[in-house]
């Protein structure tokens, strides 16, 4: 409980000095538009993964995702009461950018070449590792290689199955499903063999209580965690990449993944990762 206390007094003393910021956004006309010339901000952020991105019975969230969202609106000079969280799936979050539904997107949001074509990317903010997650106690899948002839599930939207299937040519059986809380589920019943996705989102569910699940700790990917802007923002862009670099530099990135993941077995980056350019 004190590292979460801890948190959220950095994250509040930011949103605080964060508001003083308001004179930095930059005017312009709607072809011009970017997150730095709103006056509210609407988030893209998942609500089903521990730890991560979670919206809790009482409607509020929570998560690591959450914890940078606020940390960088603050700093863009959006006080508590003009940020606003949306939930998106991997399915919906370009569409939602594109749409104007959002205006950031910090969810889970891996950086692909395909994905650049239609959004423009801050960040990374953290470079997490494709895993595995089995059932507590099954020691017959130890790497990428066991999932061979195995119910894997594939969520629509995420890019983790291509990983396996065709990076990796591994030929895992797919199992659909609509998140990676669905596939978890599908997991602890039987109706899976495992699944396989970023660490981080792993690790939350790993320990949630009545799990149920392991990590196999046997990383393959690296999975460039991006911050989604509508494509073309670029000034927005730089001055996201500017606080994030803040973000590590002055020690709230280390405090945020100690507190949500430090009761995982997996080793934490938490040095600045090296950003893929505004484009």
């Amino acid at each position: 409980m004190r590292g979460l206390r801890h948190a959220v007094v950095v994250i509040a003393a930011v949103l605080v000095a964060g508001a003083g910021l308001v004179a930095y956004r930059a005017t312009g006309d709607a072809a011009t538009a970017s997150i730095l010339d709103k006056d509210r901000l609407t988030i893209g952020v998942k609500t089903d993964q521990p730890r991560v991105g979670l919206r809790k019975p009482d409607g509020t969230y929570e998560g690591f995702d959450i914890d940078v969202a606020t940390y960088l609106a603050g700093r863009l000079g959006f006080d508590a009461k003009h940020i606003r969280f949306v939930a998106v799936t991997s399915d919906t979050r370009d569409e939602a950018l594109k749409r104007g539904d959002v205006d950031l997107v910090l969810a889970t949001y891996s950086i692909t070449p395909r994905r650049k074509e239609r959004v423009t990317f801050g960040g990374p903010y953290y470079v997490a590792h494709q895993d595995i997650l089995v059932r507590t106690g099954d020691t017959s899948i130890r790497n990428v290689s066991d999932l061979k002839g195995r119910r894997l599930c594939r969520v629509r939207g995420s890019e983790s199955w291509q990983r396996v299937r065709v990076e990796r040519g591994v030929a895992a059986k797919q199992v659909w499903a609509e998140s990676y809380s669905e596939c978890v589920t599908g997991l602890r019943k039987g109706s899976l063999d495992a699944v396989s996705t970023d660490d981080l989102i792993l690790a939350g569910f790993s320990i949630a209580e009545g799990s149920g699940t392991t990590m196999v700790n046997a990383p393959f990917t690296n999975e460039k965690y991006g911050v989604g802007l509508k494509k073309g923002d670029l000034k927005g862009c730089l001055a996201v990449n500017r606080y994030l670099t803040e973000m590590y530099q002055n020690g709230v990135a280390e405090t945020l993944l100690t507190t949500w993941f430090g009761a995982v077995d997996f080793a934490v980056a938490t040095t600045v990762p090296q950003f893929e350019g505004c484009a």
